[in-house]
């Protein structure tokens, strides 16, 4: 088969596209013939190195598709369902597991990062991994949904159990968990702010429900919000920037305000001021993925159309570099997705 791999950390021309022997399936997997594989950050850290990547690797969470071959122990499947996978998995059977909070799992790793995904024409995923795509619905819109929904369910209604009435800052609003942070916050009523680099992602953000929105290329966002708040402050942030935006991010928190963070694009190691921390009595949460109640949940919302994946682009598998330069420059609004 045709895919995209990662030989050496580096740059997107480490990309290779190549032939590679189709993936061997064990009795609980099935084989999935990808017709649409979405873009994440992730695919980004995993191509220029992080701890517990083997090379070489076929990079890509979000995998959508029909089903080709079944293992001997699958039940419930057959070939050609049209299926779209959960990108985590986990060992079922240690104590996090066991509560259900599968993120946590002494073993919880990633298809597309710790193992190979779907920059390629098939992908071997565990069946329990599996979810049906309705009549309907593109492979496009529904690889778009799974990691960034998820992330994005978990972060606002599970970790930080926002409230109708509050007020939710988004950084990076216009990237894949952004667009579904702003869908989501706004479906819990919430008032959403929402910041992007450009006039034009900031329109798009209004379609999708943002009420406030700041260009950050513009206006320093942390006194946008310390005067539309009336020196209140915001009850939420969503920062998943870093270094970069930390401190503002603190700052622009109202007492006992949640800041929650699920990456950290511009480096891991913020300065913090703790006296901001305890003295307006501040919480930070972390965060990654969901477990299955919450990939159920959320996706269930996506069926309905009551939350929507957003497409940007779509490129043919071998152009999976120049996609990924287009995110790193991040020129894209809501999701790239390849097609083998």
């Amino acid at each position: 088969m045709k895919a995209v791999r990662i030989h050496q950390h580096g740059g997107p021309e480490v990309l290779r596209y190549e032939d590679v022997p189709s993936p061997k399936i064990s009795k609980d997997d099935v084989l999935i013939r990808v017709k649409a594989c979405a873009l994440n950050y992730l695919d980004l850290w995993a191509r220029r190195g992080i701890p517990g990547i083997s090379l070489p690797l076929i990079p890509g969470c979000d995998v959508a598709g029909v089903i080709e071959e079944t293992g001997q122990d699958v039940k419930g499947w057959s070939k050609g369902d049209r299926v779209v996978i959960n990108p985590g998995v986990s060992c079922d059977d240690c104590e996090y597991c066991k509560q259900g909070e599968d993120p946590l799992c002494n073993s919880y790793h990633i298809i597309g990062e710790h193992v190979d995904g779907g920059y390629a024409e098939f992908a071997k995923v565990p069946a329990r991994n599996l979810m049906r795509i309705p009549e309907g619905f593109s492979f496009e819109a529904a690889a778009a949904a799974p990691l960034v929904f998820q992330t994005a369910w978990r972060a606002l209604i599970s970790r930080a159990w926002i409230r109708p009435g509050e007020d939710v800052l988004i950084l990076g609003a216009a990237g894949g968990v952004g667009t579904a942070c702003v869908q989501n916050a706004k479906l819990a009523g919430a008032r959403v702010f929402a910041i992007a680099s450009t006039n034009e992602k900031l329109e798009k953000l209004k379609g999708l429900g943002a009420d406030v929105l700041i260009n950050h290329t513009k206006k320093d966002f942390g006194k946008e919000v310390w005067g539309l708040t009336n020196k209140r402050g915001v009850d939420v942030v969503i920062d998943s920037i870093g270094e970069a935006t930390w401190q503002k991010s603190l700052r622009c928190l109202a007492r006992n305000g949640r800041l929650v963070t699920y990456g950290a694009t511009t480096g891991p190691t913020p300065p913090t001021d703790l006296r901001l921390v305890f003295w307006r009595q501040l919480k930070i949460i972390g965060t990654t993925m969901g477990n299955r109640k919450e990939v159920a949940d959320v996706m269930k919302l996506i069926w309905a159309r009551k939350l929507k994946p957003v497409v940007d682009r779509v490129f043919p598998l071998q152009e999976a570099a120049r996609a990924q330069q287009m995110m790193e420059n991040r020129e894209q609004f809501g999701k790239l997705i390849l097609i083998p």
